[in-house]
């Protein structure tokens, strides 16, 4: 019996230990899963990073916006989409490191169940999803069909592209129903996990109806019923009513700082100078703006021949501010919102008077920037708000407003075809109107790449996309 009882006692002293010594390789002081607020402040970093960066890389609509030009290397500025994987870069910033982590966040914060947090649930999950909507919408605009109904299934390697438009219609139905469950009476995320808005819910609903208004807009030549019942139904909800609504992501110091400063300045590069569209585009008109938006070169602005090969020291530049490193990363703003609501009302949507719309617009993009002389600049014959010809009149000043603001200006050009841009000096094809399909997908989804090849016309960069009804007038 002692025998007995000695080699049971062994026994649990050895099992003690092997399980104290395997205690040991147990690391308790990191979680166990990554929270979900975590996962939201990941990818809302990387969503702004890549509408953000001027890596031609990943973003060349600066270049394509004729606001800037290259210097030694001038191929993105020629509209040369294959020499980099800029198509295949930008799938997988916005799959992989936005939806995917955005996706994530939901699931985990749902599945969270605390006393102290359980109430802001609700508000978290809808910006989350607003979130979802500004990168699936940005996907649609940008190639047109995608995969989505099959997007973000890790066990799906072949999903299937659904029909751009009907993805663009259901995403304002998710964009509605967000906004519409938002309580602004409670919180949502921490300054920490939200660098954006810190949390405010108020916010975040304009940020929302501002998305769906610029939505409604874009299907304004296709679906028109459906265009006005969302840009109606967005300015009676409440878009941006002012600068302080802006929706700019907080960088701070290196390595959170801005992408333009790690890029441009942290490397000491000289890529870039300013475009010579912009530039005699602003000279003509005596815009006030032009010191904020570039430097001066021998007492005057001047921009580089849009697809040359440029003198870094012989050309007007951007201006140092642009390219701090905490300079915000802006994703949607209020002198955008007046002017897609200008848009709206020549339009006859049931959202005010589109003069004074576009007034507020340029009156807007002025005090962004800290310029004065808005008045005087609106009273000019060639700046005032012509109805007769309201494309070009919001297209042209919506183009100087949205200057560093890469998709959004890229969107607007496209949509209105104003103003008049220039064929670059060594043009590689036509004017760039949608990415082409990524290589991977022509490699990994053959199937489903010739499928949705096939329906939007050919996986072409001039392929206009669903929403682009109007070829532009500017002879390439």
């Amino acid at each position: 019996m002692k025998k007995l009882i000695l080699i049971l006692t062994a026994a649990i002293f050895a099992a003690s230990c092997s399980d104290s010594l395997e205690d040991l390789n147990k690391n308790i002081k990191d979680p166990t899963a990554v929270s979900g607020e975590s996962l939201f402040a990941s990818a809302q970093k990387q969503l702004a990073d890549q509408i953000t960066t001027p890596n031609v890389n990943l973003n060349n609509h600066r270049l394509w916006a004729q606001h800037w030009q290259e210097t030694t290397y001038p191929d993105e500025s020629n509209y040369d989409q294959a020499t980099r994987p800029i198509p295949d870069n930008h799938w997988r910033e916005m799959y992989r490191d936005v939806l995917r982590d955005l996706k994530q966040a939901s699931i985990n914060i749902d599945a969270t169940d605390n006393d102290i947090t359980n109430e802001l649930k609700p508000n978290k999950l809808a910006i989350i999803e607003i979130l979802n909507v500004y990168t699936f919408s940005d996907l649609v605009e940008t190639y047109g069909n995608v995969p989505y109904s099959e997007a973000l299934d890790i066990e799906n390697l072949t999903p299937k592209y659904d029909d751009a438009l009907t993805i663009y219609k259901d995403l304002i139905v998710r964009l509605t129903a967000a906004i519409n469950s938002m309580d602004t009476g409670k919180g949502s995320f921490t300054d920490a996990s939200d660098k954006v808005y810190g949390g405010d819910v108020a916010l975040w609903k304009k940020f929302g109806n501002t998305l769906k208004l610029r939505m409604g807009i874009t299907l304004a030549d296709v679906d028109g019923a459906t265009a006005q019942a969302a840009v109606e139904s967005a300015f009676a909800s409440g878009v941006f009513t002012s600068n302080a609504d802006d929706a700019g992501y907080l960088y701070t110091s290196p390595p959170n700082g801005n992408p333009l400063n790690d890029n441009l300045v942290l490397s000491n590069r000289n890529d870039y100078v300013a475009g010579k569209t912009m530039v005699d585009l602003m000279n003509g008109l005596e815009d006030p703006r032009r010191g904020a938006y570039f430097t001066e070169k021998d007492g005057a602005f001047v921009g580089g021949v849009i697809g040359d090969q440029t003198v870094y020291t012989d050309y007007s530049h951007v201006t140092p501010d642009i390219l701090g490193s905490d300079y915000p990363g802006w994703l949607l703003q209020y002198a955008e919102a007046e002017f897609l609501l200008a848009e709206g009302a020549a339009r006859g949507y049931g959202v005010g008077d589109a003069a004074s719309h576009y007034n507020a617009g340029i009156t807007a993009s002025f005090d962004f920037w800290g310029v004065d002389g808005a008045v005087a600049y609106i009273a000019k014959p060639e700046v005032a708000y012509n109805p007769a010809a309201w494309k070009e009149s919001i297209g042209t000043q919506g183009y100087l407003a949205l200057y560093n603001r890469t998709f959004a200006s890229w969107l607007s050009l496209r949509r209105l075809d104003f103003p008049v841009l220039v064929k670059p000096l060594k043009a590689e094809s036509g004017y760039p109107v949608r990415y082409p399909y990524p290589v991977s997908e022509i490699n990994l989804n053959p199937d489903m790449y010739a499928e949705a090849a096939a329906a939007i016309g050919g996986d072409k960069t001039e392929t206009r996309l669903f929403w682009d009804k109007n070829a532009n007038t500017w002879g390439f």
